[in-house]
């Protein structure tokens, strides 16, 4: 790979493109003060991989497209293997009716996956290498007055000298997947702002601002105001001084009684900088400061502000269904506010730094950040991979420094795992390497702590270490899972767990679930690096969503019920794409999210919610598990998960008992009842009391038989109109006597034939034509072709040869 012109500071590269349209700049630039325009309207994309700026532009199938975009958001996630690894070419016209000579105009790129180079009516301008930071192009000196042609080249070539692995278990998604925004700024500016606070507790805080000025040549009657505002918005200190060098510092000290930021009440501050030159604005900007301190105690506690906090977590991948990576700023914020509402507050960010409106999230719902390096597997490359990985690591730290949510710099996960390079598991050197990516970070940022996760040998170079504890999935029984975190509680000096849990499949349901007893080693916790060679509930499990409750349950009995562990990370929040895994339920889906790839809660994101959230609830177990089977008079145990003091149950409206809720009590903290179910419909009622008195419940009706299915004979097809015009269309297992067979798991394939098309390549329990069976049911959603003509669906797989299905819309 062709190394770009780098700074071992913030790396700056970009590629644009061509706008069939035109955007009028003058209006922005009435005043001095700095300009920010979204660019994400009216592009073009050209699905050709050539380097060639000319040959691309004389290209004639280009097609419009909005950002943010990749073309992998369905093609990672289609039944052809592989996914698209190459370059594009993106293209805008921007029409600038007047430049200012006094002005300096950038491109800004909140993220372009993996490389990137920018054209500027026919040079190149500049680029980046990594895809998962933003970077900035200073274009001032490309740019005229009238049209101004911008093309972007992006490349996801496999390409071993650039982070993450290829190797990783997600998708690297080409693309520009993030927001693209037009910068202008007088040429003397501020270039950046960094906010620290040495100083923080109940009584008073100290606040310094470090400024750096652009075009340090020309300071003469410079001056830099900085204003800081409490969270309502009332003024509480002002500060002017005159601009002397290329950095000005400016301090408060002795704020009393701040408003201090933590996972309650997430008080954020706001500091604005303005240059003046004389009587003039020239420039202006503003970020948002919490005040906090944070400990992790010795073998013991996290505290935040001086009370322990037990940190309750989970993991984030950037990707939503239908667009991968190119999610839209509702979209990630739908997903940081569904993580709290659940009652975490704590995040890790997997494997990568993300979308600047997570970090914006976080500050503002009061979530705790771990942020990560993409040092994921691949183990330690030569040099140019080493100048690419830390030249990674300083933007991350630059750009993400002033975020109070933020508490870990993450170095890497799993980094010796599946080497890329000859003698790339050398620990040796791993070791030396990790010792310099530690000190950087330091020297950036002494006051956060940094961290990795599964890399033992490099456990005491970080501050904070997660080993890899898969209790009850990859190894062992999760009824070890306290024996694990006892005995690394007292090996780490600082330690965490992140990662626990295992893959589900909505609507997977069983009465007894597999648990590995008397088949599998129980008593081990670590995943194994070959997986293959050990028995573990991730090879013989049933993936069902019953399995992964009990899981989960346990994993929180344990952890809130410890007073001397720091808290756990689950993973992962949703289900993601990966191309490891082809042959899952859903094909190319890991499925070990609380939430569908859509973001729908699964059974798994209640049991969280009944230990973390304030919000009161209850949740019977399950709604994906309507249909059941079993003996007569036969009592099955109910758990009701809920966050309330006390829940009553009631069947057919006969009350079962009110029961105390007790954390120390498993399963479902002992909101359980047996119910011995009658044969049809059955309506099962919980009503929740908080210590208030405030009342919430749940319904649920539970279709209920005696007579066990026998083998499935046969699919049948189905299909519902819905709120949104489509169609869901349902194929079921049945037996002999017409019974749906619950036991069945095979894969089925749906084809629309005629008159619509099947919603697919989404990774969701209704968005796959390739998909398990959860107790003899698959589904997927069709849309019709507005014609009126009739939808012609079949269904098949091995065992089964095809059924048909005519819909009359």
């Amino acid at each position: 790979m062709r190394k770009l012109s780098y700074r071992y500071k913030s790396v700056f590269t970009l590629l644009f493109v061509f706008y069939f349209g035109s955007y009028n700049l003058s209006a922005q630039t009435k005043t001095d003060s700095r300009t920010k325009t979204n660019l994400n309207d009216n592009w073009l994309y050209l699905e050709n991989g050539t380097a060639n700026l000319k040959e691309a532009q004389k290209a004639i199938n280009w097609t419009p497209i909005s950002l943010p975009h990749s073309w992998n958001s369905e093609d990672a996630t289609d039944l052809i293997p592989g996914y698209r690894r190459d370059a594009s070419w993106y293209q805008k016209m921007l029409n600038i009716t007047k430049i200012d000579q006094n002005r300096r105009y950038f491109l800004y790129f909140e993220g372009s996956n993996v490389t990137t180079k920018v054209y500027v009516n026919g040079k190149e301008a500049g680029g980046h290498i990594g895809g998962y930071i933003g970077f900035t192009i200073d274009i001032t000196n490309y740019i005229k007055e009238g049209n101004n042609e911008l093309f972007v080249r992006v490349d996801n070539s496999y390409d071993i000298e650039i982070i993450p692995s290829q190797k990783s278990d997600f998708f690297i998604y080409g693309g520009i997947t993030r927001d693209v925004w037009l910068v202008s700024k007088y040429k003397n500016n501020i270039a950046n702002l960094k906010i620290t606070t040495p100083e923080v507790s109940d009584k008073k805080a100290s606040l310094n601002v470090s400024a750096s000025i652009e075009n340090p040549e020309e300071l003469k009657g410079l001056s830099l105001s900085v204003i800081l505002k409490n969270p309502k918005g009332k003024k509480v200190a002002v500060k002017t001084i005159s601009v002397t060098d290329k950095t000005v510092n400016i301090s408060f000290e002795n704020l009393k009684n701040p408003e201090l930021w933590d996972t309650q009440k997430p008080n954020l501050y706001t500091i604005t900088a303005v240059l003046s030159e004389k009587n003039t604005v020239r420039d202006s900007t503003s970020e948002k400061v919490g005040f906090r301190w944070f400990e992790f105690k010795d073998h013991g506690a996290f505290y935040l502000n001086g009370k322990r906090l037990l940190i309750r977590g989970t993991h984030r991948h950037e990707e939503q269904a239908g667009v991968g990576a190119a999610m839209n700023n509702a979209q990630h914020r739908a997903d940081m506010e569904s993580i709290k509402k659940m009652g975490a507050n704590f995040v890790r960010l997997a494997h990568y730094p993300q979308d600047p409106e997570i970090y914006k999230a976080c500050d503002e719902l009061g979530l705790l950040v771990w942020d990560e390096l993409p040092w994921c597997r691949g183990g330690i490359g030569d040099e140019l991979w080493k100048t690419n990985t830390k030249n990674m690591l300083v933007e991350i730290i630059e750009q993400n420094y002033n975020h109070p949510s933020i508490i870990i710099w993450s170095l890497g996960n799993e980094m010796n795992w599946l080497p890329d390079f000859p003698d790339g598991d050398n620990t040796e050197k791993t070791n030396a390497f990790l010792s310099q990516l530690n000190d950087i970070a330091h020297q950036l940022d002494p006051n956060r702590k940094t961290a990795i996760r599964k890399y033992y040998e490099g456990s005491q170079i970080v501050d904070v270490f997660s080993p890899s504890i898969w209790s009850g999935w990859y190894s062992g029984s999760y009824k070890s899972y306290q024996k694990a975190i006892d005995v690394y509680k007292k090996e780490y000096k600082h330690f965490i767990h992140a990662e626990y849990g295992g893959d589900s499949h909505v609507g997977r349901h069983s009465e007894n679930p597999i648990t590995g007893e008397n088949i599998i080693k129980a008593e081990g916790w670590e995943e194994a690096i070959v997986q293959t060679k050990v028995a573990n509930i991730a090879q013989i499990g049933d993936w069902s969503e019953n399995y992964i409750v009990d899981l989960f349950d346990w994993h929180l009995h344990i952890s809130e019920n410890d007073p001397t562990f720091v808290g756990n990370v689950q993973w992962a929040f949703k289900d993601f794409a990966t191309p490891l895994r082809p042959e899952d339920d859903i094909p190319y889906m890991n499925q070990k999210g609380l939430v569908d790839r859509n973001g729908i809660p699964k059974d798994a994101y209640y049991v969280f919610k009944s230990y973390w959230s304030d919000e009161p609830f209850t949740y019977i177990e399950s709604h994906t598990w309507t249909e059941r089977q079993g003996p007569e008079n036969t009592p099955r145990v109910l758990s009701v998960f809920s966050n309330c003091e006390k829940v009553t149950l009631f069947h057919d409206g006969k009350s079962l008992g009110e029961k105390q809720r007790n954390t120390t009590v498993y399963p479902a903290c002992g909101l359980t009842w047996d119910v011995t179910f009658k044969k049809g419909e059955n309506t099962l009622i919980a009503i929740g009391k908080n210590k208030s008195g405030k009342t919430v419940s749940d319904t649920l009706k539970v279709n209920y038989r005696f007579i066990k299915n026998e083998a499935a004979v046969s699919l049948q097809l189905s299909s519902e109109k819905l709120k949104n015009g489509n169609y869901l269309v349902t194929a079921i297992a049945i037996d002999h006597n017409n019974l749906r067979c619950l036991d069945y798991e095979e894969s089925v394939y749906f084809q629309c034939l005629k008159g619509g098309k099947t919603i697919k390549n989404q990774g969701t329990p209704t968005g796959s034509e390739s998909i398990r069976m959860a107790n003899g049911k698959a589904a997927i959603e069709v849309i019709p072709n507005g014609t009126g003509a009739p939808i012609e669906m079949t269904v098949l797989n091995q065992n089964f040869k095809g059924e048909y299905l005519k819909i009359q819309p």
